[in-house]
């Protein structure tokens, strides 16, 4: 799995298992990946699943334990108990596509209005860190919400589940192998995404994906997105 600044849910109605290298854990039906996390595989044969990605903002409210899932594998019953056999129940029921997507935004939205918002200071350093792909002092957001540096980590990291200086090279890195992956040299990607030099740029790629820029370019895991893989949407007419 590419590491990603979000919380990733998936529901699996198949045989799908997801192996988290650096932990051994080992997970099947509903699963839950915390941000970052590059160590984790998945395999199967009859793969039948639902994935949603959601923002840390948003995943502290769903489900209640973004610390916790930092860089964790959990079953999704760890935290939602007998209610995530009853939502993955009425997901394998539904009769589309679009009706499994609206049983699971109902239940995300039933969780998010029970559970408890993250603090509006925490909400915002996470938009800008998003808004500026990742280039930001923290100092100067802990600054602007009138916080010490103390305070932010120890608020954010309970909060977000990653320091905020983790956070930020998190999402710089996601904006990096989507500039990849869309067929932007290492170099230009490098110049432009505020890297020291073209080898800082390899360091940070290498230490949350574990291969070179050049690797991730051609990755298959990044074919997903709508913004990868522009020849091969082009040959396909999308």
């Amino acid at each position: 799995m590419v590491p990603y600044p979000a919380i990733t849910m998936f529901i699996d109605f198949g045989d799908a298992l997801l192996v988290d290298d650096a932990s051994g854990t080992r997970k099947r039906g509903g699963v839950i990946v915390g941000p970052g996390l590059g160590s984790v595989r998945g395999s199967g044969r009859d793969v039948d699943l639902l994935q949603v990605r959601l923002s840390p903002v948003v995943a502290h409210a769903v489900l209640g334990a973004s610390f916790e899932l930092a860089a964790t594998v959990v079953a999704l019953e760890d935290l939602w108990g007998r209610d995530a056999e009853r939502m993955r129940e009425q997901v394998r029921a539904a009769g589309s596509w679009d009706d499994r997507f609206a049983v699971m935004t109902a239940a995300l939205a039933r969780r998010r209005a029970a559970g408890r918002a993250v603090d509006p200071e925490v909400a915002f350093i996470w938009r800008q860190m998003m808004t500026s792909r990742g280039r930001v002092r923290v100092e100067r957001l802990a600054a602007e919400v009138g916080w010490s540096r103390r305070r932010l980590w120890s608020r954010f990291r309970s909060q977000i589940g990653l320091t905020p200086k983790r956070a930020a090279t998190l999402v710089r890195f996601d904006h990096v192998a989507h500039r990849l992956a869309a067929g932007h040299s290492a170099a230009l990607v490098a110049a432009e995404g505020g890297f020291v030099d073209q080898s800082h740029l390899c360091r940070d790629v290498m230490a949350f994906a574990g291969m070179t820029p050049a690797a991730v370019a051609a990755a298959p895991w990044l074919a997903f997105d709508d913004v990868a893989w522009p020849a091969r949407e082009r040959a396909l007419g999308v």
